[in-house]
Protein backbone atom coordinates (compact mmCIF):
# COMPACT_ATOMS: atom_id res chain seq x y z
CA UNK A 1 0.00 0.00 0.00
CA UNK A 2 2.26 2.61 -1.39
CA UNK A 3 1.61 6.23 0.52
CA UNK A 4 0.82 4.55 3.80
CA UNK A 5 2.60 5.62 7.17
CA UNK A 6 3.00 2.86 9.49
CA UNK A 7 2.66 3.92 12.98
CA UNK A 8 4.99 1.91 15.45
CA UNK A 9 6.11 2.92 19.20
CA UNK A 10 9.33 4.69 17.82
CA UNK A 11 7.30 7.20 15.50
CA UNK A 12 3.63 7.79 16.99
CA UNK A 13 2.85 10.93 18.50
CA UNK A 14 3.35 10.88 21.35
CA UNK A 15 1.38 13.44 25.08
CA UNK A 16 3.80 14.69 27.30
CA UNK A 17 2.55 11.94 30.05
CA UNK A 18 2.79 8.99 27.70
CA UNK A 19 5.37 6.42 28.80
CA UNK A 20 8.32 6.90 26.14
CA UNK A 21 8.64 2.79 25.76
CA UNK A 22 9.35 1.38 22.53
CA UNK A 23 8.92 -1.85 23.25
CA UNK A 24 12.77 -2.85 23.83
CA UNK A 25 13.02 -3.22 27.37
CA UNK A 26 16.92 -3.90 28.28
CA UNK A 27 16.74 -3.35 32.42
CA UNK A 28 14.58 -6.44 32.57
CA UNK A 29 18.18 -7.87 31.56
CA UNK A 30 19.83 -6.16 34.43
CA UNK A 31 20.75 -2.51 32.75
CA UNK A 32 20.56 0.18 35.25
CA UNK A 33 19.35 2.39 32.19
CA UNK A 34 17.03 0.96 29.57
CA UNK A 35 18.68 1.04 25.96
CA UNK A 36 15.52 1.58 24.14
CA UNK A 37 13.80 4.50 26.01
CA UNK A 38 16.65 5.43 27.96
CA UNK A 39 14.67 5.84 31.07
CA UNK A 40 16.13 4.54 34.44
CA UNK A 41 15.50 1.19 36.31
CA UNK A 42 13.52 2.64 38.81
CA UNK A 43 11.67 5.15 36.63
CA UNK A 44 10.49 2.07 34.45
CA UNK A 45 9.34 0.65 37.38
CA UNK A 46 7.45 3.25 39.47
CA UNK A 47 6.09 5.10 36.08
CA UNK A 48 2.37 3.92 36.76
CA UNK A 49 3.05 5.56 40.27
CA UNK A 50 3.98 9.13 39.11
CA UNK A 51 2.03 12.43 38.45
CA UNK A 52 1.87 14.04 35.01
CA UNK A 53 4.50 17.02 35.69
CA UNK A 54 7.69 13.87 37.06
CA UNK A 55 6.04 12.11 33.76
CA UNK A 56 6.64 15.58 31.86
CA UNK A 57 10.17 16.23 33.93
CA UNK A 58 11.40 12.39 32.48
CA UNK A 59 10.14 12.76 29.35
CA UNK A 60 12.04 16.20 28.90
CA UNK A 61 14.61 14.79 29.74
CA UNK A 62 14.81 12.03 27.54
CA UNK A 63 14.40 14.38 24.71
CA UNK A 64 16.97 16.89 25.51
CA UNK A 65 19.58 13.89 25.85
CA UNK A 66 18.45 12.67 22.22
CA UNK A 67 18.61 16.36 20.56
CA UNK A 68 21.96 16.59 21.62
CA UNK A 69 22.92 13.10 21.10
CA UNK A 70 21.94 13.49 17.66
CA UNK A 71 23.47 16.47 17.37
CA UNK A 72 26.96 15.12 18.58
CA UNK A 73 27.04 13.06 16.14
CA UNK A 74 26.78 15.90 12.97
Amino acid sequence: MPGKIKITPKNRERAPTDSPCIGVCSTVLGDEVCRGCGRTFDEVLNWHTYDDNKKKEINFRLKFKQKHKLNDNN
